[in-house]
């Protein structure tokens, strides 16, 4: 594998290259980090600006991987996110359409100038409005997706809250938009400002920054977007280059893109590794979200983002483990207080209970197609992690958890207290240990 593997590991890596929007193992990789290192990097918005732009394959402009010393095929990297910090001064969004004509199957993937029918064309931006992304062959307005109903947000110096703006104000952005973007120097996107939508004037809205994607490399080339169970079944079947096979994306995926909000400053996250050094990126940060991300898109904003990575040897499960900080884990799944342990104690004496297992929170991450397939895949991942039947886990998660929806169509959380003995099997009890004071 073409990467910096041979390359003397250093303590911290800085990233400020991109991807064309495709994962790709076969391409070299940034690196690589000591086990225990530290990835700075910043970040370009993801969805919508990498949306109006046909030249790149995924939907997303995620960073560059980096390859992680001593992590091998079948393991995992435990990704510690230390800061995240929100640099646009603005950015724009909305529910969407895509209009036909524009695409080969696939809108993230294949956006197409229906006038020169160019595949991936090369476009440019002429004033403001969406119809601004011109085709450099043709001239023709090339727009794989138009925003049906959407806003522009800015953000207080502070970065606690924004307030969507009216036309007018809207429109002053746009003519500036690569700079109340904070677009990094090397990322390609058209800014989505540039389409100054403007349908919820004066809105205020608070700030709460996580990142969409954050994960380790597939195994496949993969556009960045669909590297999840639910968005990567566009590509099975699809018309277009990067079609896959079900099975295909089944073995290859790792599910870093997930939008759940919790994957924010203080958490944790454990990512499969599925190419040796396992190819850490990120990128899709959002400056705030609701659970489901109904809109299909939210405020994608540009940032700088802090990361500490470890080794996990011998991972059992495909896809990603979170603990989360406390205040984000629902109210069943978070550890008991001394209180409620006393009076537990005193409950087991009653009773003759001799002793009452230590528990610890744990998230779990299911993807697929749809939420109900994606709850059976985050269930069968619990039971494997933990060494436990699905029925115990639909139990642990009833009395215990949650189940929490990252976004629709089909990424979830089962989130629960489990025996703290079935984490410290698989290696992860002192990240709960770590993250919950236990």
């Amino acid at each position: 594998m073409p990467d910096g593997s041979k390359s003397p590991s250093r303590r911290s890596v800085v990233v400020s290259e991109f991807t064309n929007s495709v994962l790709d193992p076969n391409e070299p990789m940034l690196g690589p980090v000591e086990n225990g290192g530290t990835i700075i990097a910043n970040t370009a918005p993801g969805c919508w600006g990498p949306m109006i732009t046909p030249r790149l394959r995924g939907g997303h402009e995620v960073t560059r991987p980096v390859f992680v010393q001593g992590a091998e095929v079948g393991d995992a990297v435990a990704i510690r996110i230390r800061d995240i910090t929100v640099t646009s001064v603005a950015t724009a969004s909305g529910h969407d359409s895509s209009p036909e004509g524009f695409c080969l199957g696939d809108p993230y993937v294949a956006a197409r100038c229906p006038v020169c029918d160019t595949t991936w064309p090369e476009t440019h931006v002429e004033g403001i409005g969406q119809d601004a992304v011109k085709c450099d062959a043709c001239g023709n307005a090339v727009k794989p997706f138009e925003i049906v109903h959407g806003y522009t947000v800015t953000f207080d110096e502070t970065r606690a809250v924004g307030l969507t703006l009216p036309q007018a104000a809207a429109e002053t952005i746009a003519r500036d938009a690569d700079h109340y973007a904070a677009l990094p120097d090397q990322s390609r996107q058209h800014s989505i400002l540039t389409f100054a939508p403007s349908d919820m004037p004066g809105t205020l809205v608070r700030m709460r920054p996580f990142m969409g994607q954050l994960g380790t490399c597939p195994s496949m080339a993969m556009p960045d977007s669909h590297n999840a169970g639910d968005f990567g079944a566009f590509l099975v079947g699809a018309p277009h280059d990067y079609a896959i096979t079900a099975e295909q994306l089944a073995e290859h995926k790792t599910d870093g893109h997930m939008d759940i909000d919790a994957v924010r400053a203080g958490a944790i996250i454990v990512c499969p590794v599925k190419v040796p050094g396992a190819g850490v990126y990120m990128g899709d940060m959002h400056a705030g979200q609701g659970d489901g991300e109904i809109a299909g898109h939210t405020m994608d904003v540009a940032g700088s983002v802090t990361l500490q990575v470890e080794v996990v040897k011998d991972y059992p499960i495909d896809g990603p483990v979170l603990f989360p900080l406390v205040e984000d884990l629902p109210p069943l799944a978070r550890p008991f207080t001394e209180a409620e342990m006393a009076k537990g104690r005193r409950l087991a004496a009653k009773w003759g209970v001799t002793e009452i297992e230590a528990l610890a929170p744990v998230s779990v991450i299911g993807t697929a197609a749809n939420l109900n397939a994606a709850i059976d895949n985050g269930l069968a991942r619990a039971a494997t992690l933990l060494g436990m039947s699905v029925a115990e886990v639909r139990n642990r998660a009833t009395v215990n958890g949650a189940i929490e929806i990252g976004r629709a169509p089909g990424v979830i959380q089962v989130t629960f207290l489990a025996p703290l003995a079935k984490l410290d099997a698989v290696g992860l009890g002192d990240f709960a240990r770590e993250q919950y004071g236990l």
